[in-house]
């Protein structure tokens, strides 16, 4: 049985997306897949004890049948942060160490990494130790931040001594593609850093459904919740003139639009254009003239209570960590995984046969 841990630098740079698509394709060529998420920071309630609520996603995604509390055994707390700081000790190590135990008839078990490699260790649990323990081999999965992601994976390479299998470079914008394709590639297979994938950003996997934007905003929906589903790809602030809001509103698709209640002409000039849904801040509602505009075109209008610019804040601070849950995102997710990474040279370098019954 082999181990590889799915690991990153830094939050959000992709992992599920690499962990959820290698596990469904390993799955379909008929190997024997298992997952496990050794430290969670997403607490759901499960019959009478806490999960990962990620890791639960993960494992009915991949049709894992061992048992939540098996791929997710520990998940932090309020509770558990404070006995930490009080001085109560707790072994979390050993509860893990027996959940992999458990884990049984499997050719490869994806442990799912920390937000970085060090996120853990003041429960003595860090990625660099799982690694350790389970004496894994290692993908890096990084977003392109620029020449310093270079540096970040050489460091990386250099902390987990011999364990790095690869890594992968995610969300790489359309301007740096040819740079990291060709340039940043070959300089990190010189180093002997292999490259499984280097994959840019893609819009759907970016979108947010106008349900989770609601959440996030707390908002109120004023018509169309059958549309609540649709995937918001862009968002525009209408705080222009409705000229100059036009030609922009034409050339942004699958927009949410945000303005203040007061500018009519602005929701207008958004609900004749490709839009999912128009935010209207400061608490106020829309008239009944862009109301009735919007339920026969079939636009959600939500009221917040919080101004434009807080607004925008709010939404800035929770794009990117947006989970892939949604079907269509699970599909494409596959998609982008079997397309783009090079699965025989990572299934060479792991030395992973299949099961022969």
């Amino acid at each position: 049985m082999k181990y590889l841990c799915i690991a990153s630098i830094s939050g959000f740079s992709g992992k599920s997306l690499v962990t959820l698509g290698l596990g469904l394709i390993l799955k379909e060529k008929g190997y024997r897949v298992g997952y496990i998420k050794p430290f969670g920071k997403t607490p759901q309630k499960y019959e009478k004890r806490l999960i990962d609520a990620d890791a639960e996603f993960m494992r009915k995604a991949l049709d894992i049948q061992d048992p939540p509390e098996v791929v997710s055994p520990f998940v932090v707390t309020f509770e558990a942060q404070q006995s930490l700081l009080e001085g109560i000790s707790s072994d979390k190590l050993k509860n893990i160490k027996k959940a992999v135990a458990s884990i049984k008839d499997k050719d490869i078990v994806l442990v799912g990494g920390g937000a970085n490699l060090y996120e853990g260790s003041a429960f003595g649990i860090n990625t660099l130790k799982m690694i350790d323990h389970l004496k894994a081999s290692t993908l890096i999965v990084d977003s392109w931040k620029g020449d310093s992601s270079i540096d970040s994976i050489l460091g990386a390479k250099q902390l987990l001594k011999g364990k790095l299998a690869g890594v992968v470079i995610n969300k790489i914008p359309l301007s740096a593609d040819d740079y990291v394709k060709r340039s940043v590639r070959s300089f990190l297979e010189r180093s002997g850093i292999p490259v499984f994938a280097s994959l840019h950003r893609d819009i759907l996997l970016d979108s947010i459904t106008v349900r989770q934007l609601n959440d996030i905003l707390n908002g109120k929906v004023m018509c169309c919740e059958d549309k609540l589903d649709e995937f918001i790809e862009n968002f525009s602030i209408g705080a222009m003139d409705v000229d100059s809001a036009m030609k922009y509103f034409k050339r942004t698709p699958n927009k949410a639009v945000i303005t203040g209640a007061h500018r009519s002409d602005i929701q207008l000039a958004a609900l004749e254009t490709s839009t999912k849904c128009v935010i209207l801040t400061g608490g106020l509602y829309a008239n009944d003239v862009i109301t009735g505009k919007a339920k026969a075109s079939g636009i959600p209008i939500i009221s917040v209570s919080d101004d434009t610019y807080s607004t925008v804040e709010k939404i800035e601070s929770s794009i990117g960590k947006i989970r892939i849950r949604e079907q269509k995102k699970i599909l494409r997710t596959k998609e982008i995984v079997e397309k783009e990474f090079d699965l025989k040279r990572l299934l060479d370098t792991l030395k992973l046969k299949k099961h022969q019954a």
